[in-house]
């Protein structure tokens, strides 16, 4: 597994099927970029940084935020704790 530096976390979006209402479901590349993702890998913060966040948890993402990687055949984020605004309790 990747193993995030500092304050990185390694996130998997959610992919979102939408419905529109004349009823077509609408592929997550059809979409608007999901902002939910699932916490994969937390690196150990620094001496600034609290890590907040912790494996598993769900959380809410800056659209426009991190690094896209692929690894071993699936598509991950490389964020900054700082672009993650929320976890989902």
């Amino acid at each position: 597994m990747l193993k995030p530096l500092a304050d990185r976390v390694i996130i998997k979006m959610k992919e979102n099927e939408e419905t529109t209402k004349s009823g077509i479901i609408l592929a997550g590349s059809a979409q608007e970029k999901p902002q939910f993702a699932e916490v994969l890998e937390v690196g150990p913060g620094t001496e600034k940084v609290k890590m907040e966040v912790k494996k598993g948890d769900i959380v809410v993402v800056n659209k426009y935020a991190g690094t896209e990687v692929k690894y071993e055949g699936e598509n991950l984020m490389i964020v900054s704790q700082s672009d993650i605004l929320a976890i989902v309790e």
